[in-house]
């Protein structure tokens, strides 16, 4: 069950408790910010209808109706399903500024946002499949 702090609605466990629920790729690639290799996640040429939701708190972040094959080895998907679903952060790692998405509720790391990406929006969020869960449309 996830703690919340009351104050702001976050999400907040330990590293203790993200590795007791999150396989070791979804803790390296959630909590300590780490990449999948391209081409090897299961959502990069996933077509299945839904909603991706975060993986460690189950917020609805991304339509399937916003997905697009970016051509990278990663799902991409041009908006969110909100625009508080996802914060941003600058990130200089790897000796490069790349603008680092986050899940708003948990801080889980996503992937990176490129300003490449299709209309409407001309934005690419190239996310981990390890960091995402698809539901079906239809369930709760």
């Amino acid at each position: 069950m996830a703690e919340h702090d009351g104050a702001s609605g976050k999400v907040v466990k330990t590293d203790a408790q993200w590795r007791e629920m999150l396989t070791p790729e979804q803790f390296h690639v959630c909590r300590e910010k780490a990449t999948e290799r391209p081409f090897t996640g299961k959502y990069d040429g996933c077509k299945d209808s839904g909603i991706y939701a975060c993986v460690c708190c189950g917020s609805l972040l991304f339509d399937s109706t916003a997905k697009f094959d970016s051509g990278t080895g990663w799902p991409s998907f041009h908006s969110p399903v909100t625009p508080d679903a996802v914060i941003e952060e600058e990130d200089t790692s790897l000796f490069m500024r790349r603008t680092e998405a986050m899940c708003a509720r948990c801080n889980s790391h996503l992937g990176h946002i490129f300003p490449d990406g299709p209309a409407p929006t001309g934005l690419r969020y190239c996310l981990n499949s390890a960091s995402l869960i698809l539901k079906p449309k239809d369930s709760p």
